[in-house]
């Protein structure tokens, strides 16, 4: 159970360690959504974040063609080597 302190003018939510490490929130930037019933508090989750590491994996794991693999190890070029 989590239980609210005053903090100067606002309040804080003191959440026992249990609970932080259970829901695997330590040192994590958090989320605050109210809901009709209550609170919902859960950690930002940033966009893309993890992608590099799947597909890593996913090549690694030799599930890709030649082909995919030559596109994403090809190097990145400028539009001005393109013929339109």
């Amino acid at each position: 159970m989590a239980t609210l302190i005053k903090i100067g003018n606002s309040q804080g939510i003191r959440i026992p360690k249990a609970v932080i490490e259970q829901a695997d929130l330590n040192d994590k930037e958090l989320l605050f959504k109210v809901m009709d019933d209550g609170l919902l508090i859960q950690p930002v989750r940033k966009i893309r974040q993890g992608w590099k590491e799947k597909f890593d994996r996913g090549i690694d794991s030799g599930h890709g063609e030649e082909t995919d693999r030559e596109w994403l190890e090809s190097p990145l070029t400028d539009d001005e080597d393109r013929e339109w």
